[in-house]
């Protein structure tokens, strides 16, 4: 079979106008960059939003990731596909937009892959229609103007050494985790330490991805916390002035991005979080906008259910115009194994003991996504390596546990290779809808937050604070910031906070190291384990094996 970029590059791309056409938005609603992809006008938002139609919500979650991979990507968009080609209903799919520093690091692109694919998948996975270079420049700028108000003026006394904003980059480069600035001459400013995350990992992410308009997303960047003064009173943007020409940055970025699939199914490709630091989901404009377009629309989140689908779950269903109708959870008999033997080199051995032990961090995934009392489906992602026996068997392992199951390959058939997915899903969403039961309430206090997940979707015993935690924790009830959500940092490898810990542990303590304010996109992160929110390039980075020929060609993006 083909590779990825390959078989992107061979496939018709329709006119952006003849895909907009399939969800009633005209040529006028566009603003074009290139004959496939083109931003919504602020005009057809804002009347796209009017309208009181709204579709049917699938979420897509998995398992737990493993390097043997379980295609969670390439599901949404198989079953986008099959819904609106096979069965011939008004579907739309809302994606996150890749980091480039993965792309270019050891993740890879975030495209889907083989027929069930995104496209145009080079550019999206590269520089797309420059939202991530806006958002780094946001970021910088800000960073930059705070600094400089501190060499100007600083009459509101902002400690150098306590402020919280970090700079930002699109690139995995450990050697910005920690730098000093303004060495040298005092005209150079004031010297300070400081550090750079990787731009999906920064607070304006999630405030460009949680904004309703250019008016929130302008006051979400006037609530940011830059930092602490001499008098350890907090300091936020707006007194400073800043929102304006931040907003003004990341103005355009605010418009969602429309593309299509392979088989041309309408898609939203906006934003992009990370789920082990952030919330994890595309954005709020997005999947409103497709709601109202569309009949059926599907979207996901970063990693696992522990992850992006607690967040997504608990926090962004809460700001979007409807709950979740039902749920897919991913899986493959390879990444199953994988949980039990904790190695890539027997996975293509047909192995029934390995499946059913791995089958325990599947189970918790499809219990973590009913707890929510949502409609759940399990949909096997087959590999060519797997065993009618293996497929059998964990056929039956899930079926035991009351949920629907089916297998699919949309890989290399496309969304012919799914369709009774498809019909069982859009069942299950149109049935009629139940209250979500959260996995904590709004008034919980922090502590109680961070346990009631911990308990329920980890299956922690308890859960230990360090000092710093606790202090931080008295500051947000000190700054009555203590009733917001709560998005847990953790690894995303295991239920745990330790990677190494596969399967479905249960006997452990979930150690929260530290609680940070993001007041601008309305949440307190509170990291657990060992989290970088900069991460580091592979020994062999994936951008060893990229190129470009002279006819503009690019190859190696899987």
């Amino acid at each position: 079979m083909k590779s990825d970029i390959q078989i992107a590059e061979a496939a018709e791309k329709l006119p952006i106008e003849e895909i907009a056409a399939k969800v009633e938005l005209k040529p006028n609603d566009l603003e074009p960059y290139g004959r496939d992809k083109a931003k919504i006008s602020w005009e057809a938002i804002n009347r796209i939003r009017a309208n009181k139609h709204l579709g049917k919500l699938i979420f897509v979650t998995s398992i737990s990731p493993t390097p043997a991979g379980e295609g969670k990507s390439t599901m949404t968009i198989g079953l986008g596909d099959a819904i609106n080609n096979q069965l011939h209903k008004k579907t739309m799919i809302a994606l996150r937009e890749p980091s480039m520093g993965p792309v270019f690091g050891l993740k890879g692109g975030a495209t889907g892959g083989g027929m069930a694919q995104i496209i145009p998948m080079e550019d999206i996975n590269l520089h797309f229609t420059g939202d991530m270079h806006a958002l780094t420049a946001a970021i910088d700028t800000l960073a930059a103007l705070v600094d400089n108000y501190i060499y100007q003026d600083n009459s509101l006394q902002l400690d150098s050494n306590r402020i919280l904003l970090k700079r930002g980059i699109d690139v995995n480069d450990r050697t910005l985790r920690k730098i000093t600035l303004g060495q040298g001459s005092k005209f150079n400013g004031i010297e300070h330490e400081s550090s750079f995350a990787i731009t999906v990992a920064n607070e304006l992410m999630a405030i460009l991805c949680l904004a309703k308009d250019i008016n929130d997303l302008k006051r979400r960047v006037g609530d940011m916390l830059v930092g602490y003064s001499i008098n350890d009173e907090p300091i936020f943007v707006k007194q400073l002035g800043f929102q304006g020409a931040i907003a003004a940055l990341l103005a355009n970025a605010l418009k969602p991005n429309l593309v299509q699939t392979i088989e041309h199914t309408p898609a939203l490709v906006h934003g992009g979080p990370f789920a082990n630091i952030a919330h994890g989901a595309n954005s709020i404009m997005a999947t409103n906008l497709a709601l109202h377009l569309s009949d059926y629309v599907l979207t996901e989140a970063g990693f696992g259910s522990d992850l992006g689908g607690q967040k997504f779950m608990d926090f962004v269903s809460t700001k979007l115009d409807k709950k979740p109708d039902a749920a897919v959870v991913v899986a493959t008999v390879r990444a199953l194994k994988y949980q039990a033997e904790g190695t890539v080199e027997h996975l293509n051995d047909e192995n029934l003991d390995s499946l059913r032990e791995g089958f325990k961090n599947l189970e918790r995934h499809m219990n973590n996504m009913r707890s929510y009392n949502l409609p759940v489906l399990v949909v096997i992602n087959r590999f060519a390596s797997d065993t009618d026996a293996e497929l059998a068997l964990l056929k039956d392992l899930i079926q035991s546990q009351g949920l629907p199951v089916e297998v699919v390959d949309y890989h290399t058939q496309g969304s012919k290779g799914g369709v009774e997915a498809a019909r069982k899903l859009v069942a299950l969403a149109d049935q009629t809808s139940t209250d979500i039961v959260p996995s904590y309430q709004e008034s919980d206090s922090i502590t109680t937050k961070i346990e009631k997940i911990a308990k329920r979707i980890y299956h922690a015993t308890k859960v230990e604070y360090s000092e710093k935690a606790q202090s931080q924790m008295l500051e947000l009830e000190k700054m009555g910031k203590d009733k917001l959500p709560v998005i847990i940092a953790k690894t995303q490898y295991s239920f745990s906070d330790n990677a190494k810990i596969l399967g479905a542990p249960t006997d452990f303590t979930l150690h929260v190291k530290n609680l940070s304010l993001k007041n601008g996109a309305g949440f307190i992160v509170v990291t657990t384990g060992h989290i970088l929110d900069m991460p580091g390039l592979p020994k062999h980075p994936a951008a060893l094996d990229i190129d470009v020929d002279n006819n503009g060609t690019i190859s190696g993006l899987f």
